[in-house]
């Protein structure tokens, strides 16, 4: 890992401004304020509301200039970094993922070229925290397979996954017809892999936490599951472009709407044809550091084409054939009484 890998995409910027903004309460506050003047929804689908003067009246918050960021964040002190704090900044950087619409004001903030340089310092301890000392790893042969149900309820394990590939690239192929077909510029799919696919993950309760576009569970049946076979790493943007050019599937008028939004491109755009792929690989794995370089990021396959990683939870394994199985080992359930809790393990 490196400061520039970390700092290359949306999800590992906002990472690092999430600890920073964690440092120092002039550095909250212009994150605070800035995002809201970036956001695109300012004023309509985010307010915020203002201090109290004494008059009873409001009064807007003080705004500082990305500039101004720029000199708070070279300023300040970073000191080492815990590994909970680098967990929870992983946490929000995962939940405040969205390709269905531009990015928010902080993931502006954040790519702005004098904040992306002031953040170095911050990615610098992040790389050093033993928080981030497995974000390379590869899969991990046993791992969890999570069932978001109440711990009574049967959670098998998903099986014949290759039929419900050739369902998915039937969908997949239909709706680019259609959308190709009525030129409508309207949202619609804007994820990059299967649904409906066995996705296992390293270890709890982390893995509970990294899920983007989560509906708010508050139950989780664990499975303890063994997977051998060939799988496909994703580390780097070149990983997953190699994969698409092998592979590849033409998503341009079903995705166009979203992706430009989120990406600003407009262009040709591909995915990998999840059916194919598994003709060669068992899984495919998109570690932590992949995920926070990549996801988001319009990432050039070719000359005209490009590729989203859009709706992959980081160091999640998705599966392509069926080789994964249970250990026999003891299932776990785990509850929290509201979204945002922490998670904890039912006797």
């Amino acid at each position: 890992m490196n400061t520039d890998q970390l700092l290359a995409g949306p999800r590992g910027r906002r990472l690092c401004l999430n600890l920073a903004a964690e440092l120092e309460p002039r550095i909250r506050m212009a994150v605070f304020n800035l995002g809201y003047e970036l956001d695109p929804g300012k004023g309509v689908s985010v307010v915020r509301f203002g201090t109290a003067t004494d008059a009873g009246g409001a009064t807007d918050l003080p705004a500082a200039s990305p500039e101004e960021l720029g000199a708070l964040l070279a300023a300040v002190d970073v000191p080492d970094l815990d590994e909970m704090p680098v967990l929870a900044a992983l946490d929000a950087a995962v939940a405040t993922a969205r390709y269905w619409q531009a990015p928010d004001g902080e993931d502006v903030l954040a790519a702005l070229p004098v904040i992306r340089e002031a953040l170095r310092p911050v990615a610098d301890r992040v790389r050093a925290s033993p928080g981030a000392g497995w974000w390379e790893q590869p899969r991990a042969r046993e791992q969890w397979a999570v069932d978001w149900r109440d711990p009574d309820a049967p959670a098998p394990l998903g099986q014949d996954l290759r039929t419900v590939l050739a369902e998915w690239a039937r969908n997949t192929r239909a709706e680019e017809l259609r959308a190709l077909e009525s030129f409508r510029y309207a949202s619609g799919s804007w994820w990059s892999i299967p649904v409906g696919l066995l996705g296992t993950i390293r270890a709890l309760p982390v893995g509970l936490d990294l899920v983007e576009d989560a509906p708010g569970w508050r139950e989780a049946t664990a499975i303890p599951v063994r997977g051998d076979g060939r799988t496909y790493e994703i580390r780097t943007a070149d990983d997953w472009a190699q994969l698409c050019r092998a592979f590849p599937l033409e998503v341009t008028a079903s995705r166009r709407h979203d992706w430009f939004q989120v990406t600003g491109r407009d262009g040709r755009w591909v995915i990998p044809d999840w059916e194919r792929v598994g003709t060669q690989w068992d899984a495919v794995h998109l570690t932590v550091l992949g995920y926070l370089a990549c996801a988001g990021r319009a990432l050039t396959v070719d000359s005209d084409t490009a590729s989203v990683i859009a709706g992959w939870d980081p160091d999640r394994t998705i599966w392509l054939t069926d080789v994964v199985r249970e250990t026999g080992g003891q299932r776990q359930s785990w509850h929290r009484s509201q979204p945002g809790d922490a998670w904890r393990e039912q006797a």
